[in-house]
């Protein structure tokens, strides 16, 4: 009787739970924005409990500089909610968002984005994530393809404090030893949207083209962290240029409007 309750409670959750995303793609969403947000933070608070974050003024600042360029032309309520950046003292080129406004960038991605535009397009990037709500969209999918028990099991463990499970679901992997990518499709999604954001908010779309190339180059046939938890197609600094084209004339409004952000380490 219980599992016949959980099947049906699904089954009726699967067809109401049915969003869209940015891009206008379709997206299964399961999982309340609140909830996510609460996983974010507890992701990130323990992070902070465990030393993972350093004294580090001047590359906290330039972060926080493209951060809140970036986060200014975001939508609705990303646009006005109370974000917090820390550094961490890791030398791996790696960074992240989290619902629930919290970014963290390693100290190691400074040595591969060397000024403001590059470093815009992996905070474009990792805050797209969020917009477009693809932890949420993890959480959900994960839901969807379990029995109603273990659907239940994954939906009640997502509730709680445990960050491990939250830090995984959330696309933090690499920060706790768990591998779970976010799909390729959700990774193009998120060069869209952050290219187009980059551009809104007054730094060089063109730049995506040369960051994601130098990430590409680091660590020979070991691809770096960033991009181990952030699969790339082979036509993806093709797809890059063409978007990055489009997109000078949005760059060129934002500057002539006075977005010129002017981010320095």
């Amino acid at each position: 009787m219980k599992r016949r309750y959980l099947l049906v409670s699904l089954a009726t959750t699967l067809l109401g739970g049915c969003v869209t995303s940015p891009t206008g793609r379709s997206q299964l969403m399961m999982v309340p924005d609140s909830q996510m947000s609460q996983m974010g933070l507890s992701a990130f608070n323990d992070m902070r409990k465990q030393g993972k974050f350093v004294d580090a003024p001047r590359e906290r600042a330039y972060a926080t500089c493209v951060a809140d360029a970036l986060i200014a032309v975001l939508p609705a309520p990303w646009n006005t909610q109370q974000w917090e950046v820390q550094i961490i003292g890791d030398d791996a080129a790696n960074a992240f968002a989290l619902p629930g406004g919290r970014i963290g960038v390693n100290r190691g991605m400074f040595k591969i984005a060397t000024d403001q535009n590059q470093l815009a397009v992996v905070l474009g990037h990792e805050l797209s994530h969020v917009v477009a709500r693809h932890g949420a969209e993890r959480v959900s999918d994960s839901m969807a393809t379990q029995a109603a028990v273990a659907a239940g099991t994954i939906y009640a463990g997502s509730r709680g404090t445990d960050a491990g499970n939250a830090a995984a679901l959330l696309g933090l992997g690499a920060e706790v030893g768990i591998m779970l990518p976010f799909s390729r499709t959700q990774e193009s999604e998120a060069d869209t949207l952050g290219q187009r954001y980059m551009a809104q908010a007054g730094f060089d779309p063109r730049a995506a083209v040369a960051l994601w190339e130098k990430m590409g180059a680091q660590g020979g046939s070991k691809p770096p962290v960033f991009l181990s938890t952030h699969p790339s197609s082979g036509n993806r600094a093709q797809a890059l240029n063409q978007e990055a084209q489009q997109l000078l004339p949005v760059y060129q409004r934002a500057l002539g409007s006075g977005h010129a952000p002017n981010c320095r380490l």
